[in-house]
């Protein structure tokens, strides 16, 4: 394996996919428990958004894996649209459900399949005019990342330059490979710190542990406070993603939270 070879198997995006991959399907088994709100169905509508974007990063690792970085960055952009689809929909439900309205008939149309959600310009003014998230979009939108972001992905969606046609060839020579490489790891992580941001913000008690469920479960009486006892890979991932790469988004969330993340 010559040196350019290698360096583009052991690259680290690969691992943090992984990761990224395993964080959003213990997300779902966390959201599982808790109970639907605002809709017909009976369970709650983020536990598959997030196994399917599990699903999109896994698919994101095996593409690159391949040597197809066109594809990959096709995907990103997928994964930024879910994110903004769980927070639009996750937002206008907040928005929208009350006992006089218990029922919120966009959302719960999509769910049908009967009516489409807007397109993505409009799910993101409406996140973006938000009171309740005024001060994590401030931060987010601090400077033009997101728009250079969706701006990469796209080029590479819809073939905007020919050097995009390119990097969905693993069998010419490339010397850019690994430099893209790198880009594509630090977008992903942009769109991850986007999410953890937003559903933190909105819903902070998925961050919680089992172990009050588990007592009640077990006929025991919880522990005190366990109910804001946070879930190990939470805390993991706010650890070792979150303060290192925006000390200032993981500041806002712990002001805010009543949970106990440290």
């Amino acid at each position: 394996m010559n040196i350019a070879a290698a360096a583009y198997k052991e690259h680290g995006v690969f691992e943090k996919l992984k990761q990224l991959a395993a964080f959003y399907e213990n997300l779902s088994d966390s959201a599982f428990r808790f109970i639907a709100s605002g809709t017909t169905t009976p369970f709650n509508l983020d536990t598959y958004v997030f196994t399917s974007i599990s699903g999109t990063l896994e698919s994101m690792h095996d593409i690159l894996a391949r040597g197809r970085i066109n594809d990959a960055f096709a995907l990103l952009r997928k994964y930024y649209d879910s994110a903004i689809i769980n927070t639009y929909c996750r937002l206008y439900l907040d928005d929208n459900c009350s006992l006089e309205n218990f029922i919120v008939a966009k959302i719960d149309n999509w769910l049908k399949g009967t009516e489409q959600l807007p397109e993505f310009r409009v799910m993101s003014n409406y996140i973006r005019s938000s009171g309740k998230l005024k001060i994590i979009n401030d931060l987010l939108y601090q400077d033009d990342r997101y728009k250079k972001l969706r701006s990469t992905c796209n080029d590479h969606t819809h073939y905007n330059f020919y050097h995009n046609v390119l990097y969905n060839d693993n069998k010419i020579h490339l010397p850019g490979r690994v430099k893209m490489l790198d880009i594509f790891a630090l977008n992903v992580l942009d769109v991850f710190m986007l999410h953890f941001a937003y559903i933190f913000t909105l819903n902070d008690p998925y961050m919680s542990s089992t172990d009050y469920v588990d007592a009640l479960e077990c006929d025991m009486q919880p522990e005190e406070d366990s109910q804001y006892w946070v879930a190990n890979y939470i805390q993991e991932t706010f650890d070792k993603i979150i303060k290192p790469h925006r000390p200032d988004i993981a500041t806002e969330i712990l002001a805010k939270t009543c949970m106990h993340l440290q």
